[in-house]
């Protein structure tokens, strides 16, 4: 009898949670589903009706004109994919090489480094001396002033540091005892063990150069080098001049949709990294569980 109650305990218990976990996902799929509806919705409906959860009145005009140009967003999308590419790896490795030497007890000056990293999350030197500084090493026109600010951040580095300050000494200590070295270590221990805060880590580095678009907006002049962000930042400023020249000048003609090609241009953004977030998910969340509580 005492079997059969916990049992129906944990039916009732199962059949609540996963009840309110489906609504609570639903409820943050529905921004998605307004956005993939507004993008398939004609701009003079939606003007009118507003959003929906389905495309009443069906139209692929903000599509057609996202896209008339596929060469120039193929080769957008090619900058962004390979600055996304270098900069997650190169990020992640040179990260996490700083957070290995900083967590090392052994480094006697480690407090001190540590204190000069953290001590630029407070200040700064300002946006005109550090653009006078990327312009004077030769940053102009340049795929690295995209690349190189993003390699270090201070906040991924905590993580990383406060991860690997969880990892037994004992293990490194029975390493170097073998002979190994210290980049060995590094290498062949503390990333592999590291492996769920790599991987929540490389997602935040991954979305930080998925998105760039301000450093483009800067040192960036050449059109065949815009990443995709500034690439449809610099699309949608085109359409909205030319909405509103045509109508100070009185130009009888149909403007061109603003709203819905907003709409189009974030599904065609954000479509690679909505699909690929499901299968990093877990490690997402185990590496942000751990490196928050240990240390």
């Amino acid at each position: 009898m005492k079997r059969r109650i916990v049992s129906r305990d944990k039916l009732a218990f199962n059949l609540i949670s996963y009840t309110v976990i489906t609504l609570v996902a639903l409820i943050c799929l529905l921004p998605f589903l307004m956005i993939l509806s507004g993008s398939l919705t004609d701009e003079a409906y939606l003007a009118q009706h507003g959003y929906s959860l389905f495309p009443m009145q069906f139209s692929l005009d903000a599509y057609r004109i996202a896209l008339r140009n596929p060469g120039t967003i193929l080769n957008a999308y090619g900058v962004t994919i390979c600055l996304t590419l270098a900069g997650t790896v190169l990020g992640l490795f040179l990260s996490s090489m700083t957070a290995y030497v900083l967590q090392r007890k052994d480094f006697a000056w480690r407090n001190y480094f540590a204190y000069y990293i953290f001590f630029t999350t407070l200040f700064s030197g300002g946006l005109v001396p550090w653009y006078i500084l990327m312009i004077n090493l030769g940053m102009k026109n340049n795929y690295l002033s995209m690349l190189v600010p993003g390699l270090f951040n201070v906040f991924n580095i905590i993580i990383l540091r406060t991860f690997m300050s969880g990892i037994p000494s004992a293990i490194t200590e029975s390493a170097k005892i073998d002979g190994a070295g210290d980049f060995a270590i590094f290498v062949k221990l503390m990333l592999p063990l590291s492996g769920p805060a790599l991987v929540t880590i490389g997602l935040f580095i991954a979305l930080a150069y998925w998105n760039e678009w301000y450093n483009a907006m800067l040192f960036i002049s050449k059109s065949e080098m815009y990443p995709l962000q500034f690439y449809l930042y610099n699309l949608i400023n085109s359409m909205q001049a030319k909405n509103t020249l045509m109508m100070g000048s009185g130009t009888q003609m149909e403007q061109l949709p603003e709203e819905t090609i907003k709409l189009a241009m974030t599904v065609i953004v954000m479509g690679p990294i909505f699909l690929l977030y499901p299968f990093l998910q877990k490690y997402f969340v185990k590496g942000i569980t751990i490196g928050s509580v240990k240390g």
